[in-house]
C-alpha cells in the first residue's frame, strides 16, 4: 500500500522573514508582492486583523499604521535558500521526495509500513525541520496525494492535531472529508468549484461518492481521477525529477511608468536573459519568442496592450539570439506617447537539447561554440551571480521592481551576514 506525507511550511515567506527577526513573533506581519503590490503572505496575527491574501498595500495602510504591522518585499532569494535547507532536511525521511513548490514537498513513506505510529513519524518530521531549519510546518499523511493534501490542510486548521494529521482508517477519511469544501480539493479550481457547487456538490464527501461513470462524462477523466483519490485509490506517482517546463515567461511591472523604448528593451532584455537561463538549466531550446508590453488596466491615462512573436528556423538556447529577436518584436509593437507599466517575454515551442530538426536550407544558431560559451556564462554566473550579462540590459536599471521593505539577503551574501553584539 502506497503512502505519502505532505509537508508544507506555514505562512513560509513570513516565517523566513521572522527567522532572523525574533523580535516579530506573535506580532502582525505580511508579506508584499512584485512592487510591493498586494499582501502575498500573512501570519496568523494578520490575518486575525483581516488582512486578506492579495489585498492591496495601499488599501490597509489605516491597519499597518493602527496595528504597527510590519511589512517586508518579497525576498526570494532568501527564500529559495531557506527552502533548500528544508527540503534538504526532508530528504533525510525519505528515499523518494517530489518538491512540489518552494514550501511543499510530498515524501513516499511507503516503505514505513512496519513502524508502529506513522503519525509520531510525523512529528519527528515536523521537530527536525523546526530544530535545523527554524520553520514551522505542517503535515498530511494518507495513502494518495489527494488525501494527503486534505489532512494537510486540516493539520493547518486545527491547532489541537498539533500540525501532523493521518488518515488510516474510513471512519477519519469520510469524517475529513464531510468537513472539507469542495474548493479545498486538490485539483478543483475556481471554476471547477463553481460548476460542482451549482450541481449542489459543496464538500469532499458528496464529490467522492459520486459515480465515477458519471464524472468522466459530466467533466473529464482528471476530476475521475481526483475522485478514485478521494476513495483511497492512488492514481497520481510521486515525481522526484520535475518534467522539464513547455513554456517560459518572464515578466514584472515597473516601479515607474515607463515612455522610452531605450528603456523598455533594457527591461526585454533583462528577461530575456533570465528566460534564456532558465531553459538552459532545463537542457532545453526554444524556437518561438513572444513579447508583450502594456500600460496600466488601472489607471486614467490612455490604454495600450500589444504582443508579438517570432518562430526561429532552429530551435536555440542562446541568450544572444533570443535577445534579438525579441528586441526585433519590441520594435515593431512599440508606440510612442504611452506610460508602460508591464512588460515581459515567453518562450514557447521548447525541445529538448538532444533533438534537432535538421534543415537543409538555414544555417543551425546553437553551434557547439555557442552551447559552450552559454555554459562557460553559466557556470561563472552560478559563482559570482551577476558576474557577466549583456550590456543590452543595462546598468542602472530604473524600471526594476519597487521593493522598499527588502531584508538582507542573510543566507547568501557575505555582505549582509547577521552581526550578533555580545
Amino acid at each position: 500500500m502506497t503512502t505519502f506525507a505532505l509537508c508544507d511550511c506555514n505562512s513560509f515567506y513570513v516565517s523566513c522573514e521572522r527567522l532572523f527577526r525574533p523580535d516579530l513573533h506573535g506580532k502582525p506581519v505580511i508579506v508584499g508582492s512584485n512592487n510591493d503590490g498586494c499582501a502575498v503572505a500573512r501570519s496568523p496575527e494578520a490575518k486575525a486583523l483581516g488582512i486578506k491574501m492579495g489585498e492591496p498595500i495601499f488599501k490597509i495602510k489605516d491597519i499597518i499604521k493602527r496595528y504597527g504591522v510590519t511589512v517586508f518585499s518579497s525576498n526570494y532569494t532568501l527564500y529559495a535558500a531557506i527552502s533548500h535547507r528544508v527540503m534538504s532536511t526532508l530528504e533525510q525521511f525519505s528515499p523518494a521526495v517530489e518538491v512540489y513548490s518552494i514550501d511543499e514537498a510530498f515524501l513516499d513513506l511507503s516503505h514505513l509500513a512496519f513502524i508502529d505510529s506513522l503519525k509520531n513519524y510525523g512529528f519527528e518530521i515536523k521537530s527536525k525541520v523546526a530544530k535545523e531549519c527554524g520553520i514551522p510546518i505542517c503535515i498530511g499523511i494518507a495513502e494518495t496525494k489527494t488525501l494527503a493534501k486534505l489532512a494537510n490542510h486540516a493539520a493547518k486548521q486545527y491547532p489541537k492535531t498539533g500540525g501532523v494529521v493521518e488518515i488510516n482508517s474510513e471512519k477519519i477519511r469520510e469524517r475529513l472529508l464531510k468537513c472539507m469544501p469542495i474548493d479545498e480539493v486538490w485539483g478543483v479550481g475556481r471554476k471547477l468549484t463553481k460548476k460542482l457547487q451549482a450541481l449542489g456538490i459543496t464538500t469532499a464527501y458528496e464529490l467522492a461518492n459520486l459515480p465515477e461513470k458519471y464524472i468522466r462524462q459530466q467533466f473529464n477523466v482528471v476530476l475521475e481521477r481526483t475522485v478514485r483519490e478521494l476513495n483511497g485509490e492512488s492514481c497520481i506517482e510521486l515525481e522526484e525529477h520535475a518534467p522539464a517546463k513547455k513554456q517560459i515567461i518572464s515578466s514584472r511591472s515597473f516601479s515607474k511608468r515607463i515612455t522610452d523604448q531605450a528603456e523598455l528593451a533594457e527591461s526585454i532584455s533583462s528577461y530575456m536573459s533570465r528566460a534564456a537561463e532558465k531553459l538552459r538549466q532545463q537542457h532545453s531550446r526554444a524556437q518561438q519568442v513572444n513579447v508583450f508590453i502594456r500600460t496600466s488596466p488601472f489607471s486614467d491615462t490612455p490604454q495600450y496592450n500589444c504582443g508579438g512573436s517570432f518562430s526561429l528556423p532552429h530551435p536555440t538556447s542562446d541568450t544572444r539570439v533570443l535577445v534579438h529577436v525579441a528586441k526585433g518584436i519590441l520594435d515593431t509593437i512599440y508606440k510612442p506617447g504611452y506610460l508602460y507599466a508591464k512588460a515581459g517575454v515567453m518562450l514557447a515551442n521548447i525541445s529538448e537539447l538532444s533533438f534537432d530538426q535538421a534543415d537543409l536550407f538555414t544555417p543551425e544558431i546553437d553551434t557547439s561554440k555557442s552551447q559552450q560559451l552559454m555554459t562557460v556564462v553559466d557556470q561563472i554566473n552560478r559563482r559570482f551571480p551577476k558576474a557577466l550579462f549583456l550590456a543590452s540590459t543595462g546598468t542602472n536599471q530604473g524600471w526594476q521592481m519597487a521593493r522598499q521593505h527588502l531584508s538582507p539577503n542573510y543566507m547568501t551574501d557575505w555582505a549582509e551576514i547577521p552581526l550578533v553584539r555580545l
